[in-house]
């Protein structure tokens, strides 16, 4: 099983309504995703952070990562609030089943 989060730069000036929609349309678009399970997303309550918004959801395997991000919800997500609402992301794949060797995942 692989965790996949990834963390959105937000511009300082969104506000807190455009934040939630953000997270709206995130849950709405991800969770007609059949490959993604668990899915999350939020918000940031440290003002400091440059992460404003984030999305994690868990994968059986990174085969069914790449068809998350062929999805077309997933795409029009990408089109109609990534583009414009951040400034960049850092992504990051963690393996969730002990013992099992991560190339494999």
């Amino acid at each position: 099983m692989v965790h996949y989060i990834a963390l959105y730069r937000t511009a300082r000036d969104k506000s807190a309504e455009e934040l939630e929609e953000m997270i709206r349309v995130s849950r709405s678009c991800f969770h007609r995703v059949n490959e993604a399970h668990n899915f999350r997303s939020g918000r940031s309550i440290d003002g400091a952070t440059p992460f404003g918004f984030f999305i994690s959801a868990d994968f059986e395997s990174r085969e069914k990562l790449a068809m998350f991000r062929d999805d077309p919800n997933y795409q029009r997500f990408e089109t109609e609030i990534v583009s414009v609402h951040t400034l960049g992301r850092e992504e990051y794949l963690y393996e969730t089943e002990p013992g099992k060797d991560p190339k494999y995942s």
